[in-house]
């Protein structure tokens, strides 16, 4: 037995130690609670290691409804129109279907227009929130809930600046509100669900996490979006983001086409805020400061002499608006506005949108490296214009453009001028087709001089629909002459 333990002496001292090991954890294990951190965190079930939506499904889902709606749209005439260029624009192609179809043109038909999406019922009387796109223009909408019952629904207010609307049908009783939670409370890596009717399928329950916060996409001037990896495709739009306490924290409203397991959805703080106003005058009303601003990058935190890259600098300042009459110059940056620290540039106009119209504000700014404080009586923003004063895109022609300063003629390295800088061109818009250009600089509306923002969307707005806008533009040296049609 000696000779066998000295020569096996390392296998037994190996399978020693093992034994000794099992035994202590054993001991560990059977003094230690062992919890799933999610399950420790929340009322989701787990079940075999993986979370169970189940039960916050069944309790939600009643509160999501689906929404279909129809406008009426004119068509073309001919099939052979869609071969065709536009009227403006020729092509060799133009000349074969003259000769052979004659150049009379048919009035353009009209017919309906139908689309899907969703929304989430907010109270018991009716009320129903989803996107501005879902039911913007719509002759027609149609509320169907998880009963199967199927209601006329109309539109209480709209606001396409945020892409959210308000609805209301008339069910009677047996409508299952559910509850707003507080968007401000979730945290990147928190479990969401998305409830809506994806390609008309419909209630369909999606989980993922929370990916990011304060995305800014460039939808609009207030960007401020959840994004998630919770599956959203088209007919999600309007639907509810839940989190784990059967609470809507987002409004699904957008994806991102570049890419797969990316949606995004409006902070439900930032629908709260709105939904008052939306009820009593069917719009919402802004604050406006007057001031035309960008991000302070960290070349510009150098030539300031910044510590950070933190604020708003002020790239010019609207003649007669508030911050003008406070005092405010072109070359600020903006540090705190009411009370609140402007961290980044985007900060600034979901700030000044906020406040009542005619509240008198603090605006904190360093002027040369000094802090200064002026008080700012906020203005009403106009429709035609954005707190910040920085670019908007005009849905009409599919533009988004900027009153040209000295700071982006340099950014753009062009001599400074008066006009209004053509910053974006949307992608299969009027203005796309027509050949507008972005760096385009814009002279003249309809034969009248534009020097500033306020006139150029008044002359824009005089255009009606279906008419067309004449543009004298300034490129590269060389003056244009451009027709837009105005869809809107």
């Amino acid at each position: 037995m000696l000779e066998h333990w000295k020569k096996h002496r390392y296998l037994w001292s190996l399978i020693g130690v093992s034994v000794l090991s099992l035994i202590a954890g054993l001991i560990i294990a059977a003094n230690f609670n062992w919890t799933n951190p999610l399950s420790a965190k929340s009322d989701v079930p787990i079940i075999g290691g993986v979370p169970s939506f189940a039960d916050l499904a069944q309790t939600t889902s009643p509160s999501v409804v689906n929404i279909s709606t129809t406008k009426k749209v004119r068509g073309g005439g001919r099939v052979f129109d869609f071969f065709r260029g536009q009227r403006d624009r020729r092509n060799p192609m133009d000349d074969f279907f003259d000769r052979f179809f004659g150049d009379d043109q048919p009035q353009p038909r009209q017919y309906k227009q139908k689309s899907l999406g969703s929304g989430v019922i907010i109270d018991a009387d009716g009320h129903i929130l989803t996107n501005n796109h879902v039911v913007e223009d719509a002759d027609e909408i149609k509320v169907l809930l998880t009963t199967n019952k199927e209601f006329d629904a109309k539109v209480i207010g709209r606001d396409p600046k945020t892409d959210l609307a308000l609805i209301k049908i008339k069910s009677g009783k047996g409508l299952q509100p559910i509850k707003l939670g507080n968007s401000d409370e979730l945290r990147v890596g928190d479990w969401v669900v998305a409830i809506g009717n994806p390609f008309g399928l419909d209630h369909t329950v999606t989980a993922g996490i929370v990916s990011a916060k304060g995305r800014v996409i460039g939808a609009g001037p207030y960007d401020n979006f959840i994004q998630t990896d919770a599956s959203i495709n088209p007919g999600n739009s309007g639907g509810p983001l839940i989190n784990l306490k059967g609470e809507v924290v987002g409004i699904n409203t957008a994806i991102f086409a570049q890419g797969q397991g990316i949606g995004f959805a409006i902070p439900i703080n930032t629908a709260k805020d709105l939904i008052s106003q939306l009820k009593e005058k069917g719009k919402v009303t802004r604050g406006w400061l007057g001031v035309m601003i960008q991000k302070v990058t960290p070349d510009l935190a150098k030539s300031f002499n910044l510590k950070d890259e933190s604020g708003a600098l002020v790239g010019d300042v609207t003649q007669g608006g508030p911050a003008e009459k406070a005092g405010i110059k072109s070359g600020d940056i903006i540090s705190e506005f009411d009370g609140k620290t402007i961290k980044e540039m985007n900060d600034l106009p979901r700030l000044v949108a906020a406040v009542p119209v005619g509240k008198v504000v603090e605006v904190k700014v360093l002027r040369e490296g000094k802090p200064l404080i002026f008080k700012v009586q906020v203005q009403e923003l106009d429709d035609k214009m954005v707190a910040s004063g920085r670019s908007q895109t005009k849905d009409a022609l599919g533009l988004a453009v900027q009153e040209l300063t000295p700071e982006l003629a340099r950014r753009f390295r062009m001599d400074y001028e008066p006009g209004i800088l053509i910053v974006q061109v949307k992608e299969g818009s009027p203005a796309e087709e027509a050949g507008v250009q972005e760096g385009d600089i814009i002279k003249e509306v309809n034969r009248k001089p534009v020097k500033d923002l306020k006139t150029y969307y008044n002359q824009i707005s005089s255009v009606k629909k279906g008419a067309n806008v004449l543009f004298r533009i300034k490129r590269g040296g060389m003056n244009l002459f451009l027709s837009l049609p105005v869809n809107g």
